[in-house]
This record gives C-alpha cells, sequence and structure tokens, in this order.
C-alpha cells in the first residue's frame, strides 16, 4: 500500500466554511501518500485566503499556481498542499479537470480521488481506497461509504444508478442504516456520485476527463457511462462525512433543492439523456414537468422556475444569473 501515491483534487467555490475541515481531515490521513490540490473556481469568498493561513498556522509547505501560468512548475511537492486558481468559474468539471492535468503529470500518482470541499474523511479512508485498487485489477472508477454529516447514523450513498426510462439518478441504500445495510454490488452501479469518487490512471488516459459543458450535475454520470469494459468498484470500509450542496444548494434530508440547483440538474438530465440514452427523452421530459409541478404545489416559485427553465434549455433567471460571472454564463450556453 505504500507505493501508489493518491492525487487528491478538492473544487473550491465559496467554500469558505468547509474547506479547513476536509484539509485537515485529508492531512490527518494515515496509510496512504496524498498530493492534495485545491481548485480554486474564481470563489469570491475568503477560501483561497483561510487555506493560506490554515497552512501557515500549522507550518505545512504551500505551492500557489495560477491556471495559464503553470509553465516554470516542473514537479508538485511531496508534502503540503497545492492551490490552483482558477481565472474562471467554470464549473464542478472544469476545475477537477484542471486539477487532474496537474496530477496526470506525477508519475507516482496512480489514483485520482475527486473530493467535495463539503467532506470530511475518515483516518484510513486513503489507504482503504489503495488497499482496493492493488487487489481489483484495472478499473475505471472507485466509490466508498459516504454517509450524512449530520446524521452519520444515516448512509448518503453507496454509489449510484440511472433510471432507464427517466434518466433520473437514485442514490444506493440511502437513508439506510451503516451498521446494518450490506454494500452493493459494484456490477449494478451506473456511477460513482461525484462528491467521492477515485479514478484510475488507465481510465484517465484511456478515456479522457468530464466533459465541462454541464457545469454541475451529472458530468460524472456521463464520465462513467463512457468506461467501457473498465468496471466500477465499491470499497466498503472507505467512509467519508459529506454535508451535502453548502454552496449550491443540492437538497438535503432537511432542505429543498434551490432554483440554482433545479435550473441545472433539469437542463442536464436532458442533455445527458440526449446524448446517452436518446430512447428516454420523452419519459425523462413528462417526469421533469411532473417533478415541477410538485414543486410549485409545495410553494417553491422560484424553484420550480429554476427547473422548468432548465428543463427546456433556456437561459437561467435573473437569481440563478447573479451567482454567475459573465465568463461563465457564456460557458453555460455551450451545448
Amino acid at each position: 500500500m505504500q507505493n501508489l501515491e493518491i492525487g487528491v483534487v478538492v473544487v473550491v467555490y465559496e467554500s469558505a466554511d468547509v474547506i479547513i475541515d476536509c484539509v485537515r481531515s485529508l492531512l490527518a490521513s494515515e496509510g496512504a501518500r496524498l498530493r492534495i490540490i485545491i481548485c480554486d473556481n474564481a470563489s469570491p469568498d475568503e477560501s483561497v485566503v483561510m487555506l493560506r493561513r490554515f497552512a501557515a498556522e500549522i507550518d505545512i509547505p504551500l505551492l500557489e499556481l495560477v491556471e495559464g501560468e503553470l509553465a516554470p512548475v516542473k514537479k508538485l511537492p511531496d508534502t503540503g498542499i497545492t492551490i490552483l486558481r482558477l481565472p474562471v468559474n467554470g464549473g464542478f468539471a472544469a476545475g477537477a479537470n484542471a486539477g487532474l492535468r496537474l496530477l496526470l503529470k506525477e508519475a507516482g500518482v496512480g489514483l485520482f480521488w475527486v473530493l467535495n470541499p463539503d467532506c470530511v474523511v475518515a483516518r484510513d479512508t486513503a489507504a482503504q481506497y489503495v488497499c482496493c485498487a492493488e487487489t481489483t485489477g484495472a478499473f475505471a472508477l472507485m466509490g466508498g461509504r459516504v454517509v450524512f454529516m449530520e446524521c452519520p447514523h444515516l448512509i448518503q450513498a453507496d454509489g449510484a444508478r440511472v433510471n432507464r426510462w427517466t434518466g433520473v439518478v437514485r442514490c444506493v441504500n440511502q437513508r439506510g442504516l451503516p451498521d446494518e445495510t450490506m454494500p452493493p454490488d459494484p456490477a449494478t452501479l451506473d456511477f460513482i456520485t461525484g462528491a467521492n469518487m477515485v479514478a484510475s490512471r488507465t481510465f484517465l488516459e484511456t478515456r479522457g476527463l468530464m466533459k465541462e459543458t454541464y457545469f454541475l450535475y451529472y458530468e460524472e454520470v456521463e464520465w462513467a457511462f463512457r468506461r467501457g469494459e473498465l468496471p466500477l468498484i465499491f470499497c466498503s470500509k472507505a467512509l467519508v462525512y459529506h454535508h451535502g450542496g453548502t454552496s449550491i444548494g443540492t437538497g438535503t434530508l432537511t432542505r429543498r433543492a434551490s432554483g440554482f440547483a433545479n435550473y441545472f440538474n433539469f437542463r442536464n438530465r436532458i442533455r445527458f439523456v440526449a446524448r446517452c440514452m436518446p430512447w428516454s427523452l420523452p419519459g425523462a421530459y413528462l417526469y421533469s414537468m411532473a417533478k415541477v409541478g410538485q414543486i410549485l404545489l409545495q410553494g417553491g416559485f422560484d424553484e420550480a422556475v429554476g427547473a422548468l427553465l432548465g428543463l427546456h434549455q433556456l437561459p437561467p433567471s435573473a437569481a440563478v444569473r447573479k451567482r454567475l460571472s459573465p465568463a461563465a454564463l457564456r460557458r453555460i450556453t455551450q451545448k
């Protein structure tokens, strides 16, 4: 287990309230060597400032890079953290891909762990991933058990599946009790949730990176659908605690999804289905319209508007646009 390094990519946007806990837990990992890259998607908050302060307080090496100015950097540091500042918020895939490109240059890195900033990892999670990778052979993507941060006695996801008629994604074993719920057969999974997924070097070099036109949601779903014969793996002993949607308003146990989240979720469901399961377009559309009606009946006007505009591939509402820079808006209009 000591011979395989893990490159960790954490995509940050307005994550000042959670990123330090995430990095602290990664630095406390035991039994595996980590290269940690924090990709900041032009956050308007103090995410980067807090990372600089944290590194100084605990006296760890900190390398700060700006995308497009990487020529002088021949090798990433073996310890500490690297901050890669991106000039534009290009969305989740753009941020993750920027970090993955850097890590692919490091010959010793064999596993590439994409982790959300609102996650905290157990001390042995990285080591468990290395152990699984070394004992299962070639694979595309690997996941572990994700539990709710606020309710750690409940599972958030053991991988996920896609409904072949509607394109709706469902987390496996959600709300199950960790001590009583068997891990899934990885052959029954369709993808690994983007909050916590590990890619192999073989997968990245043969299938490429995530598509960046989704901006948020479904990019990791399509990524997994492009895996060909490479299997998914589930590492049942790898444990991650996840808040969920702290910066974008994803729905949780106690919160309805925001209009911002709904815009991209409904928009990208149709895009994914059109690309990967075109026979499901009628079902995906009818299901989505029914959900819009349900949201309205629950009193979520702004949330319903976001969903309706996204479903019909229309420009986002003013409420969504004000959270995006002009450059980010241009990106999301790409097909």
